[in-house]
């Protein structure tokens, strides 16, 4: 997920990277050098070849061309994980690989000193060959290209003689000492909203298969069943997990799958949090609101359970295998909607602003004072989902970043979320927040037939 300035950022990432005081091309040259070849002064330059060397210069240069962008085969048709759920239907964001040429100068043409910059310039591109999340987001301010679910990687190309004249004599320059790579995959996230099918009520008879697993003395996790048949559990919930071998059953894991909080601990829930039954173990989530509650973000995780069995006679702790479990957002209310769940919009600006209050908080990046100069940023991708009524596309809004406090906190459970609204789009909505890719449950199974729940309904007037 990046914004259109992602290419720019790529190209703003390598000169910087080039130019650092401390490991660009500058730095680290050996002190045997002759003073002749005066490497004290390297500019790192972004034009087109045959601009980037102008009559009378004699400086030492290294250039930076992005002479080519294509689509990247394997992102082009594919979603964004966390962004759509399985039924959704929307744009897949546009994937670029980026064709870059790198190209040597020196002070009074000196072939020994180009050729120097160039094995610098190589030198620095294969020891950061996956371009750091920092220098991304501190190399062009306003891009988002760091917080993109693939990293972006730098790979050298191989060109014949035939292609590196042909490269050239479309530059219309003569040819200096070069170097080609490509940078990929750059992912621009599509502005156009997608569609959410309403969630299936019932299902057939039959809908079941069946299992068959070889028998192993190491613990084996089967399945995670969720309360009342939901996809996913929120706080307070008591999901159940099926497996083999569960003797001597100790704690139960739960890691959470996020790119960026990778910091973020495991959880271990111990008796009696979690119980063991023969060959089930009911896990009893933090209640939304409790201090143990607070140690839980909305996302999706990875469970695993933890067993200790003697082998050779001795006590070893044993890991199962990880299945996914998602743990979603609750809306706990919303504080500024009228009677009704009414939300009624600014005529002036055509703008509404929706502001709730959701369990477990979301959490927050750490603020940097030297580059976070107005808001905090989000370290969790929050999306509302107003899915309207009658067959509509549903409306795709992200919250507002909070204002910096004195003392910025971890997370927040306070989201404000403003968005136009068209004469079009006044009517009835279901309500769902996403975080991280886990849906708020918009069905009350716990009643039969299942129904959807009212209080998730607002009204746009």
């Amino acid at each position: 997920m990046s914004n259109p300035l992602a290419i720019a950022a790529v190209t703003a990432t390598l000169q910087q990277m080039l130019n650092n005081s401390n490991t660009g091309v500058g730095s680290n040259l050996p002190s045997s050098l002759p003073t002749s070849l005066n490497l004290n002064s390297i500019s790192v330059t972004t034009k087109p070849p045959d601009r980037a060397r102008q009559a009378g210069d004699t400086t030492n240069q290294l250039n930076l061309f992005l002479y080519q962008t294509v689509p990247n085969a394997a992102w082009r048709n594919m979603s964004l994980p966390r962004q759509n759920q399985p039924g959704d239907t929307g744009l897949p964001p546009v994937a670029l690989t980026l064709h870059y040429l790198l190209s040597a100068y020196a002070s009074g043409d000196d072939d020994v000193a180009a050729h120097i910059l160039l094995g610098q310039a190589l030198r620095i591109f294969n020891d950061n060959a996956v371009l750091n999340q920092d220098d991304i987001r501190n190399a062009l301010p306003g891009n988002d290209l760091y917080a993109q679910i693939e990293r972006v990687r730098i790979t050298p190309q191989t060109f014949s003689i035939e292609e590196i004249s042909k490269l050239w004599t479309a530059f219309a320059t003569s040819y200096r000492v070069s170097s080609a790579f490509e940078v990929s995959v750059v992912l621009i996230e599509s502005k156009r909203p997608s569609r959410t099918p309403q969630p299936v009520l019932s299902r057939g008879k039959q809908d079941c298969g069946v299992q068959v697993l070889a028998g192993s003395s190491l613990p084996v996790l089967e399945s995670v069943a969720m309360p009342n048949q939901q996809s996913s559990a929120i706080l307070g919930d008591q999901p159940v997990l099926t497996g083999q071998n569960l003797a001597g059953f100790a704690a139960v894991r739960f890691t959470l799958a996020s790119t960026l909080l990778p910091a973020y601990p495991p959880i271990l829930l111990t008796p009696p949090a979690a119980q063991a039954v023969d060959q089930t173990i009911t896990v009893n989530l933090p209640a939304a609101g409790s201090a143990a509650g607070a140690a839980w973000v909305a996302g999706i995780y990875s469970v695993a359970v933890l067993v200790k069995q003697s082998a050779g006679g001795e006590a070893q702790s044993w890991s199962s295998n990880e299945l996914a479990f998602l743990l979603a957002p609750t809306i706990v209310s919303f504080t500024n909607l009228a009677a009704g769940n009414v939300l009624a919009h600014d005529a002036g600006t055509g703008n509404a602003t929706l502001t709730l209050t959701c369990s477990p908080a979301v959490a927050l990046a750490p603020y940097d004072s030297t580059t976070d100069t107005v808001t905090m940023r989000f370290a969790q991708q929050v999306l509302l989902l107003l899915i309207p009524l009658a067959a509509a596309p549903a409306l795709q809004i992200s919250p507002q970043p909070p204002a910096t406090p004195a003392t910025p906190p971890a997370s927040v459970t306070d989201l404000t979320f403003i968005f136009p609204v068209a004469a079009s789009q006044l009517g009835k909505y279901w309500v769902r927040l996403r975080v991280d890719g886990a849906d708020l449950p918009l069905v009350n199974r716990s009643v039969s037939p299942p129904q959807f729940d009212v209080s998730q309904q607002i009204t746009l007037t």
